[in-house]
């Protein structure tokens, strides 16, 4: 049953707080989700997989307007997001297909920027860390062509579109 003054609202957590958040929100009975995604993780010592969340940051709530100050009043949240000046809202459907997409065993990846072909781009992080170059092509996210600065030449890397930012 679906209650037409209920909506899914994004949120916004202060850094690395999401859990705890998360935790608060359905200790205070409230509807929350927190999508996340398992990764292996390396230390010096062992690996270990460990849950993290898939939007850094973000959860979201199925509340209705009067209960906005009740999750503003939660530990670990720090604002809601607006979208025209207005609470931005989800469709249920949305929830509902990232619930789907996280129930599959897809690696999911989620960055924040959208490059396209012929633009410079740095690489922030693994083995090809500080690279710089245009990027050429990009194949299955993972796979990457880059054209090197003062080289004239392009490689085809292995690499994540979350290591790659803009410059």
């Amino acid at each position: 049953m679906i209650d037409q003054n209920y909506k899914w609202y994004p949120v916004y957590t202060r850094s690395r707080a999401e859990k705890k958040a998360y935790q608060e929100l359905i200790r205070k009975n409230i509807i929350a989700y927190l999508p996340l995604k398992k990764e292996l993780k390396q230390w010096s010592d062992r690996k270990k997989i460990v849950e993290e969340p898939l939007i850094k940051s973000y959860l979201f709530v199925y509340i209705s307007a009067k209960e906005h100050a009740e999750v503003l009043m939660t530990n670990g949240i720090a604002r809601f997001l607006y979208f025209s000046g207005q609470v931005a809202s989800m469709p249920v459907q949305q929830i509902e297909s990232l619930k789907l997409l996280l129930a599959t065993d897809e690696e999911l990846e989620v960055f924040d920027h959208n490059i396209k072909p012929g633009e410079k781009v740095i690489i922030k992080a693994g083995p090809f860390k500080d690279m710089v170059g245009e990027l050429v092509s990009i194949h299955n996210k993972q796979r990457l062509i880059l054209r090197l600065e003062h080289m004239g030449f392009a490689i085809n890397i292995n690499t994540s579109m979350a290591f790659i930012e803009p410059i």
